[in-house]
Parts: structure tokens; C-alpha cells; sequence
């Protein structure tokens, strides 16, 4: 089963998880449909669009249930992860409690479409579109725990592989739509009950805790991410394309047919790796017994799934090898959700990810609008906020490696990284106030790579600050900062100035004035955070190098 069961086929199957449960990213594909059918108002649909927004970044139910059905024993060689609970429990559940979720959330919305059912409440329609999003954290925080428990020493880079194709999940799924059900917005929801579905219930079995010490992944690691790099340029070029020509249905289904070959190819490359690993374990495993022969030397017996570089046993507790200070694994603090709540480095954290995220959202939300009070065409409209996706994937994935970067070739603590995209966000927002032409090819991009490393970098320095058991449940309460934030900033700040600059007669609104001093606004927030951001640093800056950066030597060797 090692072929087919192992931590790189892991990689893999979280994948196709990832870019298949990004629904709620696609909700303006079927809200026109939804607000005819049920007769809804904008006030109405909006709401269900708030609550369909609130199920997908309210993650802590994953996480609390993450933490219960997987067992958890700290990364020391020789304490292999058993328990009870293991044929039990495991990831498998919480995929499987995020499938169930999104089935019935939007096979509910489906029927309720194509009047199978009559049209039900809206609170009730607000429920099952809360259940629907909601079932995306599940998977998220399954995949994102998984890998980083997988891959300690590359934390960084596994979080973001998997969360730049959530991000990218959107566009994927969109090319989905346009290839098979374009218009026919009814039938791709039922498609979005049944393939994220299936696809969990297929690969879920494969996301397991896979013990592994003393090999370095980094190569392997960036397999992954050349593939992951081709994909999403590959996407950027098909949706340039369909926004200036209409592509004929046969030039949809072979651009279709590539994306899910290049899609296919992490299995390639999960095979390789695995067979590449079991043979540098065998050449490790032959060195150690040969030196152990000549020394005369009487060794334990070995297994594949033991540290065959790092622990030795001799025959008596006397004879134990010694180790330095350096050898030894840092020792792990580690907080559940009420204990990291009562420290300063979770508010902080949280007040970032409010101006982070909150201020990203707010951005993309208004993308149209400000793209149309400055005087854009609509295709190059169409193009800013389609290539919004790709923005936000490339911080996301480029977070996470230049982050694991700085720390494994400089020593450089995670959240000064994080004080620097906020800093560069600073100056996207100030871009996006200024108005001059062509201002929206600079500041947008800005705004979302550095919305996307946010999405990286704060899950990892999560896991760093207050441990791998419970982070599942810390990070979705800190994502919360994201829907709180965008509420705030896009609803009471940039709407409610807009408004008040636009036409009382068709509520437009044309010129800079439209979202310059919101902008500027959001500038200012950023500043805030940027300052909040730099204080987090200075207070885990000794810690960093006194604990994470010995656990990365150690998780090296």
C-alpha cells in the first residue's frame, strides 16, 4: 500500500480537493438565476451572498473536530503516531464531514432552482447556503493541517501549494462552467453538489499523518510547485483569450481537456517522489546497518516507518548515544483556542488579518465600480477581475515559499515578512486612490498578491506561536478577522462613500473623487496594522531564533 498510501500522494489528492471546493467563489455565476427563481430582491440576495460568506471563513467547527479525530503525538523520532483513535479517526473524517455539508447545501439549493421543491424561507435559504460554503472549511483545514504536520520543515511551502489552488479553485471551476453549462447556471449547481463530492469520497483515505524524519523534501516539494506554476499561467492565458475572442465549443473542450491533464500531473510527480525517498531511506538503512557490522555494534531492528538517520538504541540506558543541545527538538507550547485568545500575539495576529484580508476583499468587491467611475472598458474590466484569482495565487503560493526562504537561508522570523506585504499593501491602496491611468494595472495586483501571502503566512505563524495540535481551530478563528474586516471596511467605509459621492438618480458615480478617500482610508489601516505587524515581530523575534529556528535544523537533518 506504500505506493499507493503516502505522504506525496497526500500532496496530490489534496489538490484536486482544494481546487474542486471553491464554490463560494463562484457564487455570481448562479445568483442571477437563484434571485429569479425565488423571486429575491438585491437587498435579499445580498444576504444570502453575507451568509454564504460567513459559512466560508467560519472555519473553527473544522478545526475543534480536526483536533478531536486525529491523533496528535509531537514530531520526536522513535514516537511513532499511534493510538486507539487511528483506525477510528483520522482526516478522513473531517473530508468526509465537509462533503456531506457541501452536498446538501447546494443539492437543497438546486432542487429549490429547478422547483423540485417550493421555494423554502430565506432564512432557510440562508442556512443551506451558509452549510454549503461551510463545508469548504472543512476540507481547507483538513488539507492545510494535514500537509504542514507532513512537511514541518517546508510548513510554509506545503500551506502554500494548498492554498493557492483553493484560490485558484475559482477560476478552475469557472472554466468548468463556461466548457459544459454555459448558460445553463442550474445545472452547474447540481455539479457542485456532486463533483466536489465525489472527488472527497474518492482521495480522502489518502490524507493520513505520515511520520517521516531524516529525509529532505525541499526537491521533491518543488516538483509540485513548477506544475502549480505552469497551471495557473496556463489559466491566465485562457481567460485573457476568452475575454477577447469567443472560443467555439471544440477549443472549450481541448483547453478543458489540458487544464485536467496538467491538473492529473501531481500524481506523476507523487509517484517519483515516493519512489525517490524509499530510495534514499534503503541507501540510509544499508550505510547505518554496514557501520553498526564493522563497529560490532548490536543495532534495533528497523522498520521504514522509523528514524533510521537520527535514533540509535544500544543494548543498555548507560550506553544511550548522547546528544547535544542542538540535536534536541525544541519542545512545542502548545495552546488550544481559549489559551491563545488570552495572549497578545493572537489579537495582534487578528488585527492584521482585519486590514490584510479585510482591506483585499474590500478591493475586489469594488473592482467593477472603480474600474467604471475611472473610465475602463468593460473588457478591461472583465480582465482585472478575472485576473484577480491569479493575483491572489500568487501570493498565497509565493508567500509560503519566500517566507520558508527567509527562514531556512536567512533566519528571518515569518512576521516580518507579513509587516512587509503589508507595507507594499500600503502602497496599492495609495495606487488605487490616485487615480492616474492606467492605476488599476499596478495597484490591484499589489493589493491581491499581498491579500493572497496573508492567507499563507498567517496559518504558519499560527502553527509556530502556539503549536500544530490545535491550529486548525486558532487560524479559522483568526479568518474570522476576514469577513469582520470586509464588512467593515467595504460596507461602512468605501460603500457608504460612494454613495454619498454618486448620482442620487442612478447611484453611479464618475471621476477619482468616487474612491479616493476611501482608499486613502484604507491606506491609513493598513499603516495601523503595518505598525501592529512590526510590534508582533520584535516580540517573537527571540523566540524564533531561540525555538522555531532550532526545530527547522532539526527537522533538516
Amino acid at each position: 500500500m506504500g505506493w499507493v498510501a503516502n505522504r506525496w500522494t497526500g500532496v496530490a489528492a489534496a489538490i484536486w480537493i482544494q481546487w474542486s471546493c471553491g464554490a463560494s467563489y463562484t457564487f455570481s455565476i448562479y445568483s442571477s438565476v437563484l434571485k429569479s427563481t425565488q423571486g429575491y430582491d438585491q437587498s435579499t440576495l445580498d444576504t444570502v451572498s453575507v451568509f454564504k460568506d460567513i459559512g466560508a471563513n467560519f472555519g473553527v467547527l473544522s478545526g475543534l473536530l480536526y483536533s478531536a479525530v486525529v491523533p496528535y503525538t509531537a514530531a520526536v523520532p522513535s514516537s511513532p503516531s499511534k493510538s486507539k483513535w487511528t483506525s477510528l479517526g483520522g482526516p478522513w473524517v473531517v473530508v468526509a464531514a465537509g462533503a456531506v455539508q457541501c452536498f446538501a447545501g447546494f443539492i437543497f439549493i438546486w432542487a429549490s432552482v429547478v422547483g423540485l421543491i417550493s421555494p423554502p424561507p430565506v432564512p432557510v435559504m440562508c442556512f443551506f447556503s451558509w452549510l454549503a460554503s461551510n463545508g469548504q472549511t472543512f476540507l481547507n483545514t483538513t488539507n492545510v493541517v494535514t500537509g504542514l504536520r507532513n512537511f514541518p520543515g517546508y510548513s510554509g511551502t506545503i500551506i502554500g501549494i494548498m492554498k493557492g489552488f483553493l484560490g485558484l479553485s475559482g477560476a478552475i471551476l469557472i472554466q468548468i462552467y463556461h466548457t459544459f453549462f454555459d448558460g445553463d447556471p442550474a445545472t452547474y449547481l447540481l455539479m457542485l453538489a456532486l463533483l466536489p463530492a465525489f472527488i472527497c469520497v474518492l482521495l480522502m483515505f489518502l490524507l493520513r499523518i505520515y511520520e517521516v524524519h531524516g529525509s529532505d523534501s525541499k526537491k521533491q516539494l518543488d516538483g509540485f510547485s513548477v506544475v502549480t506554476v505552469i497551471i495557473v499561467a496556463y489559466l491566465m492565458f485562457i481567460i485573457i483569450l476568452q475575454n477577447v475572442v469567443s472560443l467555439p465549443y471544440w477549443g472549450r473542450v481541448f483547453a478543458f481537456v489540458i487544464l485536467m491533464v496538467l491538473l492529473a500531473s501531481p500524481f506523476g510527480i507523487a509517484i517519483k517522489a515516493h519512489w525517490e525517498e524509499s530510495r534514499m531511506f534503503a541507501i540510509s538503512y544499508t550505510i547505518e546497518r554496514g557501520s553498526s557490522t564493522n563497529k560490532g555494534a548490536t543495532s534495533s531492528s528497523y522498520s521504514a516507518s522509523e528514524d533510521q538517520v537520527e535514533y540509535h538504541e544500544l543494548p543498555s540506558d548507560e550506553g544511550q548515544v548522547q546528544v547535544t543541545s542542538d540535536d534536541k527538538l525544541p519542545d512545542e507550547e502548545e495552546k488550544n483556542l481559549l489559551q491563545a485568545m488570552r495572549t497578545v500575539d493572537f489579537w495582534m495576529l487578528f488585527v492584521t488579518m482585519i486590514s490584510g484580508l479585510g482591506s483585499g476583499l474590500a478591493t475586489i468587491n469594488n473592482m467593477s465600480q472603480i474600474g467604471q467611475s475611472l473610465g475602463y472598458s468593460t473588457i478591461e474590466i472583465n480582465n482585472l477581475v478575472s485576473l484577480w484569482s491569479m493575483w491572489n495565487f500568487l501570493g498565497r503560493f509565493g508567500g509560503g515559499h519566500l517566507s520558508d526562504y527567509i527562514m531556512h537561508r536567512k533566519g528571518w522570523p515569518r512576521p516580518l515578512l507579513m509587516t512587509a506585504t503589508l507595507g507594499i499593501m500600503i502602497l496599492g491602496h495609495l495606487t488605487i486612490a490616485s487615480g492616474f491611468r492606467g492605476n488599476l494595472y499596478l495597484g490591484p495586483v499589489l493589493v491581491g498578491i499581498c491579500y493572497g501571502a496573508h492567507w499563507s503566512l498567517m496559518p504558519t505563524i499560527t502553527s509556530e506561536i502556539f503549536g500544530v495540535k490545535h491550529m486548525g481551530t486558532i487560524f479559522n478563528a483568526i479568518a474570522a478577522a476576514s469577513p469582520l474586516g470586509s464588512y467593515i471596511l467595504s460596507v461602512r467605509i468605501v460603500g457608504y462613500i460612494y454613495d454619498k459621492q454618486a448620482d442620487k438618480e442612478d447611484n453611479s458615480c464618475f471621476g477619482i473623487d468616487c474612491f479616493m478617500s476611501s482608499f486613502f482610508i484604507l491606506a491609513g489601516v493598513a499603516f495601523l496594522a503595518f505598525l501592529v505587524g512590526l510590534a508582533l515581530y520584535f516580540r517573537t523575534r527571540r523566540f524564533y531564533k531561540q525555538v522555531v529556528l532550532r526545530r527547522l535544523k532539526h527537522y533538516a537533518r
